[in-house]
């Protein structure tokens, strides 16, 4: 029986690909080239699944051009915002993706971002680096601290309970606001807030950690920046959609936040360039989930659903 023929889009951990070359006719991308749509759409009528990254679009007008032999589309990532999926379900595609994995990873990330932007790390490194660090006094670099501080999360799932317990190690105080309440157990002694509204002026600092979708889109405006204590520090490791770009360059040129942390932006790649010119915008560029051992789990929880679909039985993460 031949193997279901897999086209893989872009450049994956060795172990994932050694490992999808054994169970299935894979089409690799050694060069890890970027893929447009007239290309996904070729492919499609090639193979008999996708596995795809954040970085493939799989809009609409994508979808309805799609060819009916690919099955399934196994992202290897959480979020799905770069798929339509009722487009997909209309198609009778089927689409997973990788949760649980990268919860560790991301949100060491965010703590970086969270302990960089409140100790000025971006300006101090770049101070030193260019040579420009001449002088010191107890007046000099001074920056927030964060123990004892009040962490706000908004997103309690499962990369924001890995944040809670890595904020609680800095004796912070943590506030959440998610769709519903976790219980007591999950919790670990978080105090739940049912509005965002009521979760702003206790969040000296602001943790990003839900999914952007139609309602979460410009979540972070004008207004809810307004409502932050002044000098609060915001920081984002989910999508860069959650936030209004232009709202937090003015809030930070106001001095209403002292700070931000970036690891996602609304445009990628390439992020927002004038983001550039504030030393108080530490940035990464979308690399939450990027150690060896986390993309060699996505990479296999995207085969395991796979391996399900193409066995008869029902991924794990199916989403559609």
């Amino acid at each position: 029986m031949s193997k279901p023929r897999l086209w893989i889009t872009r450049k994956l951990s060795q172990n994932t690909e050694i490992r999808a070359q054994r169970d299935y006719d894979v089409v690799l991308n050694p060069d890890d080239t970027l893929s447009t749509a007239d290309d996904i759409v070729r492919m499609s009528a090639e193979v008999d699944a996708i596995l795809p990254c954040h970085s493939e679009h799989f809009d609409a007008a994508t979808v309805e051009r799609l060819d009916p032999r690919v099955k399934i589309i196994a992202n290897h990532s959480v979020g799905v915002d770069h798929c339509d999926l009722d487009a997909l379900k209309k198609q009778g595609i089927c689409v997973t993706n990788t949760p649980d994995v990268l919860s560790d990873a991301t949100a060491e990330i965010a703590m970086l971002l969270l302990l960089g932007a409140a100790r000025r790390a971006a300006e101090g490194d770049s101070m030193v680096r260019s040579g420009r660090w001449n002088t010191w006094s107890p007046s000099f670099m001074v920056g927030t601290q964060v123990t004892g501080k009040r962490l706000g999360i908004v997103g309690m799932g499962r990369v924001g309970q890995v944040m809670a317990r890595r904020a609680r190690g800095f004796d912070m105080q943590v506030h959440y606001y998610n769709r519903t309440q976790l219980p007591e157990a999950l919790e670990q002694g978080a105090i739940f807030h049912s509005s965002l509204e009521s979760l702003l002026p206790v969040s000296d600092f602001l943790s990003l950690h839900c999914p952007a979708t139609e309602q979460t889109k410009g979540l972070i405006n004008s207004d809810a920046l307004m409502q932050l204590p002044d000098g609060a520090i915001l920081v984002n490791t989910a999508r860069g959609a959650l936030v209004d770009e232009a709202a937090l360059i003015r809030a930070i040129d106001s001095g209403k936040l002292a700070a931000a942390g970036l690891d996602c932006f609304v445009t990628e790649p390439g992020g927002n360039p004038e983001f550039a010119t504030h030393e108080n915008i530490v940035m990464l560029p979308h690399i939450g989930s990027a150690t060896l051992e986390t993309r060699d789990a996505m990479g296999f929880r995207a085969l395991d659903n796979l391996d399900a679909f193409f066995s008869g039985g029902v991924p794990t993460d199916k989403l559609v």
